[in-house]
């Protein structure tokens, strides 16, 4: 007898109980029901009424292992009409990591790590920086990682970029509806909180190993929403007494957009920014389970193997490299405050 026959006997459904029996081999704790054998359940040890529980009470109740399995087959049954459609419109993300990882690779070392230390000097104006730059680049080609690190900087260099093309429109638009914005937060909330291995399950289903578009995408959906939070956040804290002295000048939407909100919240974008390449930079690790390149390689070669050199040297990388892009972002987002000041 099952803890829950009560529950199906005193609503009246056991006829509906019985006509989802499959009339085959009873169970142990059936027998031992029909024996007389079966133990009572005390208050304490009474489970909870799930479906697998439910489920020994009454075979018509569906097993928790049949929804995972409806949920896959329903994936499976939808993929070839989904691909046909995303596939198109992601395919210029592998064509972009493709050729962004052939440029980083391709240029030689000492033509790419003086276009690095004079972009970073172009954004920062600091000299400790550049030489913070040329130190890091230098160590990691002296230990030979300086592929893996330029792959993983081409890699960063993409889905940061595309975050912040697509990220701060939403954001824009979400701080100029509030309908738009409480119809984003559930999703920017999944995106979130959801684990970052759990990004790739429904891609492996929907593209090959060999796409940089499974990788990318992943680590889009994984890095854009701080861009969108901040870009929301800075403009909706835009002081209401500049906006009302914007309409008093008589500027259109469009042009208190751009001429005012747009620019009073850019250290809040920049922040974003930041912490979009931070989190991307995060995610490449994890991507390299699904033939992302770079420094992720070494260390999942390293946890393979227990090659523990290997693991720790090219963690020590990663740890460099985000050192390196988080202080020229800081960097940028301080000489846009002074600017503004």
């Amino acid at each position: 007898m099952a803890t829950y026959d009560f529950l199906f006997d005193t609503l009246g459904l056991r006829d509906w109980c019985d006509d989802g029996s499959s009339g085959g081999l009873s169970s142990m704790a059936d027998l031992m029901g029909e024996a007389g054998g079966a133990p009572d359940t005390s208050i304490w040890e009474l489970p909870f009424p799930s479906l697998d529980a439910l489920h020994d009470a009454c075979a018509t109740v569906p097993q928790s292992r049949e929804l995972t399995r409806g949920i896959e087959r329903g994936f499976l049954d939808i993929k070839d009409g989904l691909k046909v459609v995303v596939d198109p419109l992601t395919q210029p993300l592998s064509w972009a990591l493709e050729n962004a990882l052939w440029v980083m690779q391709t240029v030689p070392w000492f033509i790419m790590i003086p276009i690095l230390m004079l972009i970073t000097w172009s954004v920062s104006r600091s000299l400790k920086l550049v030489g913070l730059v040329a130190a890091v680049f230098g160590l990691l080609a002296f230990i030979d990682y300086y592929d893996h690190t330029m792959q993983t900087l081409a890699i960063i260099f993409v889905c940061a970029f595309i975050c912040v093309i697509f990220g701060v429109p939403i954001g824009i638009a979400m701080s100029r509806s509030d309908r738009v914005q409480r119809s984003m937060i559930p999703v920017l909330d999944m995106l979130q909180t959801l684990p970052p291995f759990v990004y790739l399950i429904p891609l492996i289903f929907l593209f090959s190993v060999t796409e940089p578009k499974l990788y990318g995408i992943a680590i889009i959906l994984y890095a854009i929403v701080p861009v969108v939070r901040l870009t929301d956040l800075g403009i909706r804290l835009v002081d209401p007494d500049v906006i009302e002295a914007a309409d008093a000048f008589g500027m259109t939407k469009r042009q208190k957009l751009f001429g005012v909100q747009i620019p009073l919240a850019l250290p809040n974008i920049m922040a974003g920014v930041n912490q979009t390449i931070m989190m991307s930079l995060a995610m490449v690790v994890i991507a390299s389970l699904v033939s992302a390149p770079g420094l992720g390689v070494l260390v999942l070669r390293g946890i393979r193997s227990l090659e523990l050199g290997v693991g720790l040297l090219s963690g020590l990388g990663i740890v460099l490299l985000a050192i390196i892009l988080d202080r020229v972002t800081k960097s940028a987002l301080a000489r846009v405050n002074a600017s503004q000041k």
